[in-house]
């Protein structure tokens, strides 16, 4: 049977799918091009049709990966309306889902070190992904006087690295980490801290 190699139709996007299927196996530097080219049924050759490299290929996966994101966390700010808080609070919720159902994608994203401006284009919809959220924190931190309220960059900045250390920590299987307690009743009760120190949500009494 012949090799698919330059007439495969979409070589391009079946050598990232490959990359991410090896990504959530090996880790964004436990493999090769060479592996991801077999995977995809192409030779070695062809995927430099395509890419520069495995960094190049990488960030493609981490762009279309910030792709779904910012549709994710655009679809939990928008079912969280009216309210502001359940805004808020779905958006981080929609963190811990998309690592859970996009590993190849999110270590792309955040554990590659990959960096974002490796191109315009990843450049861009980085910042639309970091922008839902800190429109998120914007419109709940209105309700904060105005003399105690951060910046809506700060504050989101808080809960994405919030967010991001419970997945790194405690929901991705991490050896040695685990919590008596699930991931999203952490992230939840973590957000619920942070909102009560700035006057957002009652104390408990």
């Amino acid at each position: 049977m012949p090799k698919r190699g330059y007439h495969h139709g979409n070589l391009r996007q079946a050598l990232i799918d490959a990359a991410l299927i090896l990504i959530t196996e090996k880790g964004p530097t436990g493999f090769t091009l060479s592996e991801a080219a077999k995977s995809a049924g192409v030779t070695p050759a062809a995927v430099y049709r395509h890419f520069t490299g495995r960094e190049d290929l990488i960030a493609e996966a981490a762009r279309q990966g910030y792709e779904i994101f910012v549709e994710v966390m655009e679809k939990a700010f928008n079912d969280g309306k009216p309210s502001a808080l359940a805004a808020f609070e779905s958006t981080g919720r929609a963190y811990l889902w998309f690592a859970r159902e996009h590993p190849g994608h999110y270590i792309s994203m955040f554990e590659s070190g990959i960096s974002i401006n490796h191109s315009p284009e990843l450049a861009d919809v980085a910042g639309r992904a970091w922008g839902v959220l800190e429109k998120a924190a914007g419109n709940l931190s209105q309700h904060i006087p105005a003399e105690k309220r951060p910046p809506a960059a700060m504050f989101s900045a808080h809960i994405w690295a919030l967010s991001h250390g419970v997945v790194e920590l405690f929901a991705r299987n991490s050896p040695g980490r685990q919590s008596p307690f699930p991931p999203e009743d952490l992230l939840e009760t973590g957000i619920g801290v942070y909102l009560r120190g700035l006057g957002l949500i009652p104390q408990d009494k």
